[in-house]
């Protein structure tokens, strides 16, 4: 099968495009034939191994020390399942899912995954390059509202919401009845509009935090925002979420959510079946839609990974995975 190898930590273009030999699924696993898979910030990051310096070392223990033990990137997917392991039971050949991969194994024609990771039935209404958009941006944005307990009437501000966790997170809160406020780059604020936002602001133009406005919850997902700033822009019982937490925001987060009475939130997400269900009916609902702003194919996964680090994406960039 083909598939994009990665071999050396740095650069995209150290990606490589081969022929590698087709896995075969274990008792617990499925053997996925992929159709569609995508590039987030976080794979970029991993690639090249720019770390929070406080996870820096088990990470780097886990993907591997000198080069990577993970040849194949690559953390959400969408696709068609071929084949089954003796011990699944959930999945059958045929089914059409989309899946997390776990950082590791998307950006090939096939793969195998274990039951024990989210796998769910694709939307109905979903082509696959919109269904792979899910499995991060869906999982990260439905998780950090419900850990801010987001209310119909309250006001929360997401910076850095024209990407592929803030594009979710606007459409979830528009349907928890909340005001909307999106913050990034010019040229994503009509996209921020179109898809429900109630406020748009420029970060270039306007500083959110100095402008003396109050909300309920901020959701940072870029970690670009002050942070003494940020929760003196919060109401009294506020929630401020660090959704890409440093070590010092996170002992800041520490000691404000221990003497004011303000909350700071920085819990990863962890997906699961019951996520991607409550997700998979808001989408066949009509509540949510996928933001996807470019398509690559699997060869040109170095040029879509330069395009994502530029911080220029309007919601997804997608890889389309060929099959002959």
């Amino acid at each position: 099968m083909k598939a994009i190898v990665w071999t050396q930590y740095g650069s995209a273009d150290l990606l490589q495009y081969k022929e590698v030999a087709k896995p075969t699924p274990k008792e617990n696993e499925v053997l996925i034939k992929i159709y569609a898979a995508t590039v987030t910030a976080g794979d970029c990051e991993l690639r090249r191994f720019d770390i929070a310096p406080w996870i820096w070392l088990p990470v780097r223990l886990y993907v591997g020390i000198f080069k990577p033990r993970i040849k194949i990137l690559g953390q959400e997917l969408s696709g068609e399942v071929e084949a089954v392991g003796t011990k699944v039971s959930r999945f059958k050949k045929g089914d059409l899912i989309f899946a997390e991969a776990g950082f590791k194994g998307a950006y090939a024609q096939y793969t195998c995954l274990p039951t024990t990771l989210a796998i769910a039935i694709k939307p109905s209404n979903m082509t696959f390059d919109e269904a792979a958009t899910i499995s991060t941006g869906g999982i990260n944005a439905l998780h950090f509202l419900r850990k801010a307990k987001l209310s119909s009437g309250q006001k929360i501000l997401i910076n850095g919401a024209g990407g592929s966790i803030g594009t979710y997170a606007i459409q979830i809160a528009k349907h928890l009845g909340a005001i909307v406020t999106g913050v990034d780059s010019a040229q994503k604020l009509d996209m921020l509009s179109s898809i429900g936002a109630d406020h748009v602001i420029d970060y270039e133009k306007e500083d959110f935090t100095m402008t003396g406005k109050k909300y309920d919850v901020i959701i940072d997902v870029v970690g670009t925002s002050s942070f003494s700033r940020s929760i003196q822009s919060l109401n009294k019982n506020g929630r401020y979420v660090l959704g890409n937490p440093r070590f010092s925001g996170m002992i800041k987060g520490l000691w404000s959510s221990l003497t004011t009475n303000k909350k700071v939130i920085f819990a990863l997400a962890k997906g699961s079946v019951e996520d991607f269900d409550y997700l998979k009916n808001l989408i066949e609902a009509g509540v949510l839609k996928s933001i996807i702003d470019k398509k690559y194919p699997l060869t040109q996964i170095s040029a879509a990974h330069h395009y994502v680090e530029k911080g220029y994406k309007k919601g997804n960039v997608v890889i389309t995975i060929p099959h002959s």
